[in-house]
C-alpha cells in the first residue's frame, strides 16, 4: 500500500520528534533520575544517588547537568551548613510524569511477563 505525500510527511514528522525524544532522554541513567525527582517532588542529590543503583556521583552529576540544559530540572541551592542542594523538575519536566508512570506500570507488567510471577 502507498503512502500519500502527507501520510510520508506527518510519518518523518513523528520519526523526528521520537528521535529528538530520545536525544534528551538517551542513556542508561536520565529517566531513572527523572523519576526519582518526580517521585518526590524535590530531591537532594545524594537521595538521588541513593535511588539510582549503580550511577556515579560524577555520572549523576554529569546527568543532572543535561537535564538542567534542557529544562526539564532545576537545580536550587540552599542557604544551609553543609550547603544543599536540590532538584526539582520544572514545569516542562512536569510533562514527563505521564510517561513515567507508563513506564512504571510496563516495566512492573513486564518483569511479571518475564519471570511469570
Amino acid at each position: 500500500m502507498e503512502c500519500t505525500p502527507r501520510i510520508e510527511e506527518q510519518h518523518k514528522k513523528e520519526m523526528m520528534a521520537v528521535q529528538d525524544s530520545m536525544d534528551v532522554l538517551n542513556g542508561k541513567w536520565k529517566i531513572a533520575i527523572l523519576s526519582s525527582i518526580c517521585y518526590y517532588n524535590k530531591r537532594r542529590f545524594s537521595d538521588i544517588l541513593n535511588d539510582v543503583k549503580g550511577i556515579s556521583n560524577k555520572m549523576l552529576s554529569k546527568e543532572l547537568k543535561e537535564l538542567e540544559i534542557n529544562k526539564l530540572v532545576r537545580r536550587t541551592v540552599l542557604n544551609t551548613q553543609p550547603i544543599s542542594v536540590l532538584y526539582e523538575l520544572t514545569e516542562h519536566g512536569l510533562t514527563l510524569k505521564t510517561l513515567i508512570t507508563h513506564l512504571v506500570e510496563w516495566g512492573i507488567q513486564h518483569r511479571k511477563e518475564i519471570t511469570k510471577k
